[in-house]
């Protein structure tokens, strides 16, 4: 293994992280602050408990996964699209690194700044909402699985792209809408039945319900088929990862 390699792309997003420090960390924290005080302090002291959790800590877990989940594949397919875009990529395919130590690089540095992210906003929400994690070695491993698995899937869609707006095309209009429906901000027992039934076609479900499981040990999905489905998308992504490099798509042409 080239361990050079890994380190040299690693290091070169990160550092890109670190140059556009507002727009890559601040702001999205910034940004989950602000649903704190508006769900949390201000509409949350004024609903019910949810599952026996007040509600303000209560959405804390879906607004650290709703983060996660669209900075984890806005880093990896930006980290992986400008290279392809102005044409750098053939010289990393032309270099002495394998795929899996390409892979390593761009999905390592971008899984790093998802759970860096995750660390602030969960210190962030201290400030503001009152909460314990029942559960803190479940919470960092789905915090890693998450960041880890959704950081393959934009390398995925970074390769994918052939534009910018392709780029934006996937998160936008099917991972966001996904994940605010996924039991970010209620119990998916809240719903009519009908609408419980199509929750449960929802992939977000079942990250958003392990990783609140994590915190307050309640959930809406069994902890098993959480993490079954959480490893299954896992391997989906590997499995395509691996076709991309095997047969060069949108990489040799």
């Amino acid at each position: 293994m080239n361990l050079l390699a890994i380190r040299a792309i690693y290091v070169f997003e990160m550092r890109r992280t670190f140059r556009t420090l507002v727009q890559s960390v601040v702001s999205p924290v910034l940004s989950t602050s602000l649903y704190f005080v508006v769900f949390g302090a201000a509409i949350g002291s004024r609903m019910s408990e949810v599952g026996g959790v007040p509600y303000g800590a209560f959405i804390i877990p879906g607004l650290i996964m709703l983060t996660l989940l669209t900075q984890s594949l806005s880093n990896a397919s930006i980290g992986i699209f400008f290279p392809k875009f102005i044409g750098t990529i053939y010289e990393l395919l032309s270099a002495p690194v394998a795929p899996f130590e390409i892979v390593a690089g761009y999905v390592g540095a971008a899984a790093s700044k998802s759970i860096i992210l995750g660390v602030l906003m969960l210190a962030t929400a201290r400030c503001f909402v009152a909460f314990d994690i029942v559960h803190p070695f479940w919470m960092i491993a789905f915090l890693v699985l998450t960041a880890v698995t959704f950081s393959l899937f934009g390398f995925i869609i970074g390769i994918w792209a052939d534009t910018f707006e392709r780029l934006q095309l996937v998160p936008l209009l099917v991972v966001t809408p996904l994940t605010f429906l996924g039991g970010s901000f209620y119990a998916i027992d809240m719903l009519p039945t009908f609408w419980q039934t199509v929750s449960l076609a929802n992939p977000v479900v079942y990250l958003v319900s392990g990783f609140r499981w994590a915190f307050y040990g309640t959930a809406d999905v069994a902890l098993g088929v959480s993490l079954g489905m959480t490893l299954g998308f896992l391997a989906l992504c590997l499995g395509l990862v691996w076709w991309i490099f095997r047969t060069g798509y949108r990489l040799k042409s």
